[in-house]
């Protein structure tokens, strides 16, 4: 099956390609805090009675940065072989909320990992992670949650927590876990996209109007969502611009983009006032994978396509797992 198209797939960057983008000491900062921060060991699982059929659903406890636990649900095709396993990151002020929730992706053969948000929680997904770091005075909301500097930054513990679950899911050694893809939107797609740069051998990325790409542009334009946070932090905290945007290029999706190999489905909604399109687009344009894909919705929002595009992100899994 052809994967599904809007601009083409493009072909793996020449070796002359420019270099990933990014801060002074971009990588060595990632290298640093996968190897001091990152938890270890074996998923805890345990299997859970749902009126579901045809799924296994198990509850997950996993180590994610500095071996907090983080939980997760594990939702698996009862019958027959996994197709390819997703790891679903998820949105801002949400959580893992019910097993229901989640059964796209297993009915039609794909194992799929949903990782919780730790200390976040909404009214229609809750949540059951919390998280025990501290931080410095912030804006109400996690974007500005030890923005000060980036080892104190809220995405560093849930980016690393991302890592962690892929190396959890990775070792299982279940029927799905040699194929593992990433997925997300919104935050859920700057968590995808980290992942994806982060780690070796990500089979594809299905990457959602990603957050916390092109920060600075975005903190000026976004009319909605957490980008105002920061407005609202730097409107009490003035003069210190230089040092909160130095804190946050080291987790822009668009330096996460230039870094990752996974060829990538990505949406973006032109209307969007959460996450403006020119940063969806520059994270694409900057993005270093195989086989790229933009799916463009003129007139869409932050919703992007909703089910329409669900349906292309199950065309291009089952194009990137041989349609077996």
């Amino acid at each position: 099956m052809e994967p599904p198209t809007d601009r083409a797939p493009e072909a793996v960057p020449p070796p002359d390609s420019p270099a990933p983008t990014g801060p002074d000491g971009f990588d060595e900062f990632w290298q640093a805090t996968i190897a001091e921060h990152a938890g270890r060991g074996v998923a805890r699982l345990e299997t859970v009675t749902t009126p579901l059929r045809g799924i296994v659903v198990q509850d997950v406890t996993f180590r994610g940065f500095d071996g907090h636990p983080v939980k997760g649900w594990l939702l698996t095709p009862a019958h027959g072989g996994s197709r390819g396993t997703v790891v679903q990151f998820l949105g801002n002020n949400t959580g893992r909320g019910l097993p229901e929730q989640w059964t796209v992706l297993p009915s039609a053969g794909y194992t799929t990992f949903v990782m919780d948000n730790r200390g976040q929680s909404g009214p229609a997904s809750v949540g059951d992670t919390p998280d025990p770091v501290g931080s410095g005075p912030q804006i109400v909301g996690r974007m500005t949650m030890g923005i000060h500097r980036p080892e104190s930054y809220y995405y560093r513990r849930l980016f690393v927590d991302a890592v962690c679950a892929i190396g959890a899911v990775r070792r299982l050694e279940t029927p799905g876990t040699e194929h593992v893809f990433v997925a997300g939107g919104s935050q859920g797609g700057a968590t995808a996209l980290a992942a994806a740069a982060l780690c070796e051998g990500i089979a594809g990325a299905l990457i959602e109007v990603p957050l916390l790409c092109d920060i600075p542009r975005a903190v000026d334009t976004a009319t909605e969502g957490p980008f105002r946070q920061i407005r609202d932090y730097l409107r009490t905290r003035r003069g210190d611009e230089e040092a909160v945007f130095a804190s946050l290029s080291f987790f822009d999706g668009v330096h996460f983009a230039s870094r990752a190999r996974a060829p990538a489905l990505f949406a973006v909604g032109l209307q969007d006032p959460v996450c403006p399109p020119q940063g969806v687009m520059a994270a694409y344009e900057a993005y270093a994978g195989a086989g790229k894909i933009l799916r463009t919705y003129p007139y869409d929002g932050h919703e992007h396509g909703q089910w329409q595009h669900r349906r292309l992100q199950l065309e291009f899994l089952e194009h990137h797992t041989g349609g077996r």
